[in-house]
């Protein structure tokens, strides 16, 4: 049977930046936590929208997903010692996975992957 391990994500404050998602219990590799939904927009909406200042767009290489109106995955926060990973979904979706065993209490992070990001990083890697 197939845990639902977003019910078990919460926000909180975060060490990293700002809010954080954290889990409540723990979480082996390789499980899928939530899945990754919004609206689905064009490169040139995801370049104007970021321009405006919103920040929480996830993609593949095809599809540009603002999830600024979500209660959890829009405060997943970048550390170069990220634990989980984004693959894609079904239509018009992703999955944030589990990249290596979590922590109860741990909070879940990614690499958002661009450059200007490492500039700004102030994680155990960077620092």
């Amino acid at each position: 049977m197939k845990d639902n391990f977003e019910k078990y994500i919460v926000v909180k404050s975060s060490p990293i930046h700002g809010m954080g998602i954290f889990t409540n219990v723990e979480i082996p590799e390789g499980s899928e936590i939530l899945i990754i939904s919004g609206e689905v927009i064009s490169e040139e909406e995801c370049i104007k929208r970021e321009e405006q200042g919103n920040v929480y767009i996830f993609w593949d290489e095809d599809n540009y997903i603002d999830t600024s109106n979500t209660e959890k995955i829009k405060y997943i926060n970048h550390n170069c010692d990220f634990n989980c990973d984004v693959l894609d979904g079904e239509e018009n979706t992703l999955r944030l996975i589990a990249y290596r065993n979590i922590s109860a209490g741990e909070e879940l992070t990614i690499d958002y992957g661009y450059e200007e990001i490492y500039k700004e990083c102030h994680c155990s890697i960077c620092a």
